[in-house]
């Protein structure tokens, strides 16, 4: 396949940073799990080999192109965007290569590498301590960001909740690397959800060329996007105190909540077996997967997107310190898994 860098695409090249020069084409790494004791496919889209570690650039593009395009920025604008980590990074990251100020707004759940990481590029990084009602700190962000919004008319909000360059990312870009990547053959693809613009994307696209693939929705236990009760998570990078502004019925076939235990549990045993590291919203992606394997012994080929790398979480996921302060236990957290494996050396799909 060839390079889905933006430039292909036929837009603006990014400039300035070398590492913003190419988005996308990330691998498609095949593992197998073992299942009831028989193999089972399943292939990690892993994003975290984007510029900045994360699926997140893509939607930074696109909402800082939008916002130019629609003449919203200039000189003097400072950037708005409430992230739980990833998505400050990459803004970071484009506002400094563009010439701009970013703030993040953030809450106490962000780690400490992603906040070092905005800093790092420049970035202002506005802390949200107190929880909303539903015990998250989504809705006291956005609170946040609207109280800077009347402040001055240079903040800019990039707004990737309902900006509709987020799912249109996915649909021109993801979703085809996936299919490409496939050759066209997918049983069901798991995608983490937050906004919901990644699976509202990868959706549309596969409900038009695909439509036998299933589409698996795959949220935090807690998180009230698909009409769920809210209960506090530790989770970051997936859930949110809200409906998704994209997601319709129309778009997947059904979702899984998972919780903080299986999916920290999943990230572990994968750098455990294969030594590929991946984020928390990965994890529950593999998790909600292998549940679905266990209860559907027809589906053969799975794709998990894997939105960002575990480098992020050294001092959360991957510290047993961290976890013994937060009462979290993996054990058994691999459900009816028995062994993760690479499925073999230099695979191709």
């Amino acid at each position: 396949m060839e390079s889905t860098t933006i430039a292909n695409q036929g837009q603006e090249s990014l400039h300035g940073l070398d590492r913003l020069q190419h988005i996308g084409n990330t691998p498609m790494v095949p593992i197998c799990l073992t299942i009831k004791g028989r193999p089972r496919n399943v292939y990690l889209k892993l994003e975290g080999s984007n510029p900045g570690g994360s699926v997140k650039v893509r939607t930074a593009y696109a909402l800082v192109c939008d916002l130019e395009q629609r003449g919203l920025l200039c000189q003097d604008s400072t950037i708005l965007e409430s992230t739980s980590g990833n998505l400050g990074v990459a803004l970071s990251m484009l506002a400094q290569s563009r010439g701009y100020r970013f703030i993040a707004i953030v809450d106490p759940k962000a780690t400490e590498e992603n906040i070092a990481k905005m800093r790092a590029f420049g970035a202002g990084v506005d802390i949200v301590h107190q929880a909303d009602e539903t015990g998250g700190y989504l809705l006291a962000r956005l609170a946040r960001v609207r109280q800077l919004c009347e402040e001055s008319p240079l903040y800019v909000w990039t707004n990737q909740y309902s900006n509709p360059a987020n799912p249109t990312i996915h649909y021109k870009q993801t979703a085809p690397e996936i299919y490409q990547q496939m050759a066209g053959n997918v049983d069901a693809i798991f995608t983490a959800v937050s906004t919901g613009g990644t699976l509202a994307g990868i959706g549309q696209y596969f409900r038009e060329v695909s439509p036998r693939t299933r589409i698996i929705g795959v949220d935090a236990h807690g998180s009230v996007i698909f009409g769920t009760p809210p209960a506090p998570r530790k989770l970051t990078g997936i859930g949110a105190s809200r409906p998704s502004d994209f997601i319709t019925n129309n778009l997947y076939d059904q979702y899984l909540l998972v919780r903080d235990e299986e999916a920290f549990a999943f990230c572990r045993a994968l750098f455990d077996a294969v030594a590929i590291k991946v984020g928390g919203s990965s994890g529950a992606a593999l998790a909600a997967c292998a549940r679905y394997l266990a209860a559907h012994p027809e589906i053969d080929r799975c794709v998990c997107l894997c939105p960002d790398t575990g480098e992020n979480y050294a001092s959360s996921i991957f510290n047993n310190e961290w976890l013994v302060q937060n009462g979290l236990k993996l054990a058994g957290g691999l459900g009816e898994v028995q062994e993760i494996s690479l499925r073999y050396a230099h695979a191709q799909v």
